[in-house]
């Protein structure tokens, strides 16, 4: 494929398969959840966040050129912030989403109350990015072309359709709306001038489908314990529990 086809197929990827057409993200923006299941989306998604730096880290480890490591090591910074001018990174505006739905911040970061299938699907996207190539742990990034559609639908939706979610703590995201664009502009140049065998192409392809179905598996574990049929493992959140409300 030529550079053209391939960012085409990489794109046809995620109109197909990226999570902003689950059924849980759907109920999640129309209104159509409770306040808990809202509540039990961010724990749970506080995996994922956490997962975000540490997969980055991992990339930028493996790359032996400075210029990559200078542009991928904002990505870390971005999430983590920067204590030497105090800004806070994506990872403390998550917990100020947490923390405004009346989540305890220990039992969150702690992760005790995940669903396994989170932590698990967590664990695995580290191990895809420490293990293949870098061309494709560099490619599996590439759901960020597709996150600035569902985070405009979110952060309208939640707005206009929950009465306990404000500006305020759904702050993260309109960071997001600068960030991704400008890193997945950067990945997808690198996969598109780099993978130019027919193998090389294949893998970024099956890596960006990996990525979607990390993602989708964390929602399916979502909204069978807590929409249908209501299957919470043991030892994961149950409504009510460390809430200050």
């Amino acid at each position: 494929m030529s550079p053209d086809q391939l960012e085409a197929a990489l794109r046809a990827i995620g109109a197909e398969q990226y999570h902003d057409k689950h059924p849980f993200h759907r109920r999640l923006h129309a209104g159509d959840l409770t306040k808990d299941q809202v509540r039990a989306w961010a724990l749970n998604r506080y995996c994922y966040q956490r997962t975000i730096p540490l997969k980055d880290a991992a990339i930028l480890a493996r790359m032996d050129q400075v210029a990559l490591r200078r542009v991928w090591r904002q990505r870390i910074i971005d999430h983590d912030g920067d204590a030497g001018d105090g800004a806070e990174g994506g990872l403390a505006r998550w917990l100020a989403l947490t923390d405004g739905l009346g989540l305890d911040r220990d039992y969150v970061t702690s992760m005790r109350g995940a669903l396994p299938a989170a932590r698990f699907a967590c664990e695995a996207y580290v191990n895809f990015v420490q293990r293949r190539s870098l061309l494709e742990a560099i490619a599996s990034s590439l759901t960020e072309l597709f996150s600035p559609g569902i985070i405009r639908d979110r952060v309208e939706g939640m707005l206009a359709n929950y009465d306990f979610v404000t500006e305020d703590i759904l702050i993260y995201f309109g960071h997001r709306l600068d960030q991704a664009p400008r890193d997945a502009d950067f990945a997808l140049d690198h996969v598109t001038r780099n993978a130019t065998t027919p193998w090389d192409q294949q893998a970024c392809l099956d890596a960006l489908r990996f990525k979607c179905g990390m993602l989708w598996a964390q929602l399916d574990a979502l909204y069978l314990a807590y929409v249908e049929p209501g299957m919470i493992p043991p030892g994961a959140w149950r409504p009510g529990e460390a809430v200050s409300e």
